[in-house]
């Protein structure tokens, strides 16, 4: 079994910035995807960036040039850095684990409790 713990999750006003952590213990099964999926009220969820234990990255078009994913290989542990945030950033965000190739949030097998990002004046 695998447990994903998020933090870092809060209030900010647009153009502010926040930092997501999450954190992969237990039975970790390696070479992995992790990722960042959000889900706002009333919408679909949406991956949002991810990162293989090899370095390859990709994000969606929503959150490029704003947003950056990085992981500490050996700890199994990902990072979110936010900038320039804007109110339709405001969802609740989830780590999520998967093995290499996946593609859609349902594909993952793991998935973290999820922290609630508002961006709001």
């Amino acid at each position: 079994q695998v447990q994903l713990e998020e933090s870092g999750g809060g209030s900010v006003q647009p153009g502010g910035s926040l930092r997501l952590s999450c954190a992969a213990s237990g039975r970790v099964f390696s070479p992995n995807t992790m990722a960042w999926c959000r889900q706002a009220p009333g919408k679909q969820r949406e991956l949002i960036a991810r990162i293989t234990t090899g370095g390859n990255i990709n994000y969606a078009d929503s959150v490029k040039g704003r947003f950056t994913i990085s992981r500490d290989g050996p700890q199994n542990t990902i990072y979110l850095q936010m900038n320039s945030l804007k109110p339709e950033d405001t969802a609740v965000y989830y780590c999520i684990l998967g093995r290499i190739g996946v593609r859609t949030p349902l594909e993952y097998d793991y998935w973290g409790q999820g922290t609630q990002v508002t961006v709001s004046s």
